[in-house]
Parts: structure tokens; sequence; C-alpha cells
């Protein structure tokens, strides 16, 4: 009988696990690990910085700076001597027989060279001639169908086109502007690439009458002009070359101011504005203009009492109106204003102030008087002798203005 083992095979013993090192041996292996090589490291430093200490240094070589014989040798080469290998014949020429020192001849001046005073004279030859605004003189040197040309001195005449020759409308230029004639004109536009400018006779023509016109106006003066247009507004006018307007309301017959057309009026100036190029009128103004060019401080007028007022009487004087202040009617006491006058009335009174600026003139009858409230009590003797104590107030008056100067 077999044996009483099993009759399953046997099976073989597994291979042997290699051990495994404990967590903390393999930590302590690591660091010493990294202790050896920072050592080497350290040794190795150590060791170049001996090496370094144990070499000889390095001599300097010294730098060679150029002085002027380098310089004066290297003058007259050519590129292809500095490129090239002539370095042994350079070094030759540099040292010339008998130890002196070479020398080059001295460089002439050639055709491109020139001093400052021949550069300012070249500006000045061409120097643009003209700007915009400048007032130049000029001869006529040639005519064309569209404007002339007028030398100004340039490098190049000044155009000045047929519409810029004058005021008005002008049909013959070479009647107008005969060549060789010597004109004034204005610079309206600068000089192009050919050197050309534009030039105006008209543009001056205007600057020059805006100018007359504006002084007419601060010198209060009463002008002359011709009615040439009108339109539902008013009329209009010809004024040293200038288009002006008179409004409807500003003339004495305002309600037929078309058959005015034609005729000659003499106005004042309401508003000039060159900018605007607005330039109105006044036909009334003119006449009250007129009218205080006839009085003076102390003369003695003549009106009616046009209107009463709180503060006192206006006085008709004949195309202007003078204020008789309530303070200067009388010398007594007015209780009411037409105690001593009613509308309509007429009086006569002496002027103490006028203002032409403003239109207005200030009235006096208290200098009339002998005695103050003779006005209330006897008015027809105070008229009757008016003349001669109006000559007593105007001294009266001087010997104010005196004393106040």
């Amino acid at each position: 009988m077999a044996g009483s083992g099993s009759d399953k095979p046997r099976t073989p013993p597994a291979a042997a696990t290699p051990l495994r090192k404990p967590l903390a041996i393999l930590h302590i292996s690591k660091k010493e690990e990294e202790d050896r090589r920072a050592k080497e490291e350290q040794e190795r430093v150590a060791a170049v910085a001996a090496a370094a200490a144990a070499a000889p240094k390095p001599v300097a070589a010294p730098v060679r700076r150029f002085v002027d014989d380098d310089l004066d040798g290297m003058e007259g080469m050519t590129m292809a001597d500095l490129l090239g290998p002539a370095d042994q014949k350079r070094k030759q020429q540099q040292q010339p027989q008998g130890g002196g020192v070479a020398r080059t001849p001295a460089r002439s001046v050639d055709d491109f060279d020139f001093d400052e005073e021949a550069f300012l004279a070249a500006l000045d030859e061409n120097e643009p001639v003209g700007t915009t605004g400048e007032v130049v003189t000029g001869k006529v040197i040639e005519h064309e169908s569209d404007g002339i040309y007028v030398d100004i001195g340039g490098k190049a005449p000044g155009f000045m086109p047929k519409a810029e020759c004058g005021l008005g409308v002008i049909t013959e230029l070479k009647t107008r502007f005969p060549k060789g004639t010597e004109v004034q004109v204005l610079v309206t536009r600068e000089q192009n690439a050919d050197g050309m400018v534009t030039v105006s006779c008209r543009a001056l023509a205007l600057r020059q009458a805006w100018e007359k016109v504006r002084q007419q106006e601060k010198d209060g003066k009463v002008v002359q002009v011709k009615v040439s247009g009108f339109n539902r507004g008013g009329v209009t006018c010809d004024l040293e070359g200038l288009r002006g307007f008179i409004p409807r309301s500003q003339l004495q017959d305002g309600e037929n101011h078309e058959a005015l057309v034609g005729k000659t009026l003499g106005v004042a100036f309401l508003e000039v504005n060159p900018e605007t190029r607005k330039l109105v009128l006044s036909e009334k103004r003119a006449a009250t203009a007129a009218k205080f060019s006839e009085l003076e401080v102390g003369q003695l007028v003549g009106g009616q009492v046009a209107s009463i007022k709180p503060y006192g009487f206006f006085i008709d004087l004949g195309g202007v109106s003078g204020l008789l202040h309530q303070s200067c009617v009388t010398g007594g006491h007015l209780r009411d204003l037409r105690e001593a006058f009613e509308p309509g009335e007429a009086i006569q009174a002496v002027i103490t102030e006028i203002d032409p600026g403003r239109g207005r003139i200030a009235l006096n009858t208290a200098l009339l008087e002998n005695q103050p409230g003779e006005l209330l009590v006897d008015k027809a003797k105070i008229w009757a002798e008016a003349q001669d104590r109006a000559n007593r107030a105007r001294n009266t008056l001087r010997q104010k203005e005196q004393n106040a100067g």
C-alpha cells in the first residue's frame, strides 16, 4: 500500500522576499549623501581660488594716444591706403629724413566755401517780399485779360486780378493802369511756389475808406450822400465807395422814401462797423447835429413847451428838444409845474449844458429872474428884457466855469 501521505502534488516554496530597510535608516543615508556633496563643492571652490591667487597677474599693455603727428600723417591718405597693406609705407612717410616732423601743405579754399557775409547776402536776395496785409508800392509792367502784373521788388511780380483793380466796375485796364504807372496796393495773399503774390487796389481803397468814415463818425460830422436805391426798410446810398443804409425811421420823409432816389441828403452816423461791413446813417440825427452845432452854453433860445413831466418841461427848440428841470424854472417856491407854463406856451431860456453825443440840452429860466419868484408874477417883463438878462447870466456861467477850472 502506498504511504498514508496525500496524492496532491507539492507546491514549491515561494521565492524569498528581499529585506527592506526601515524609514529612519533611509533618511539618515540621504542626509549623509547631501553633506558629502556639499563638502566636495566647497573643496572645489577653494581649489579654484587658490589656483587663481597663485597665477601671475597679466601686465596691462600701455594705451597709446594719438598726437598731432599721427593726425598729420593720416592727411592725404586714400581709403585704399587705410585698408591695404601699406602700413609700413605709411610709417616710413611719418619718419622723414633729418628727424623732422612731416607737414602737409595747407588746404586751399574751393568753390563751395563762402563766409558769413556771403551767406547773409544770399538770404537777403531770396527774402520774400510782401506779407498779407502789407501795403507796398510798385509799377505796372504787363496787362492780361484777367488782370495786371505789378513789380513790387520781389523775385516775381505781383498779380492783381481785374476785380481787385479798384472800387466800382473797371472795363479798360490799359486805360486805367498804363504801363509804368506807380500804384499802391495791399498784399492779400503771400507768395506761391513761384514767388508771386496777389495784390489789390480795391482792398486798400476799402481799408482807407473805412478808416476815413470812422474818423468822421468820431468827429461827429454831417456828410452828404446820394441815394442810390430803396427797399421796404429804407434807402441805400454811397459814401466814400462804401454802401450805406438809412432806415425809414431815420428819414425826415420816411413815408415817401421811394421818391428820394437820386437826391442828396445830409446824414450823420448811427453805426460804423468795418468787421461786419455795416454802415448805418440817419438824416434826423444829421438835423439834430446841425442844430447842435449852432448852439452854445449861455445862449438865449426860444421854444415851445412840448410836454410836462413830473421832473420838468421838454421844450421844442426847432428840431431838437431841451429839458427845463423843475429846479431851474424859478428861484421861488413852485407848488405845481403848471403854475409856471402850460403845454404849447412859448418861452425863452438860457442854455446851461450841451451834450451832442447823447443829444441832450439843459435849459434854465431862473437865471433870467432879477429876484426869486419873479417868473411867477411877471413873465411878460422877463421876456421883454430876456436878452439883457441872458447876457448877465452868460457872464455868471463863465465865472462859475473859471472858478471850477
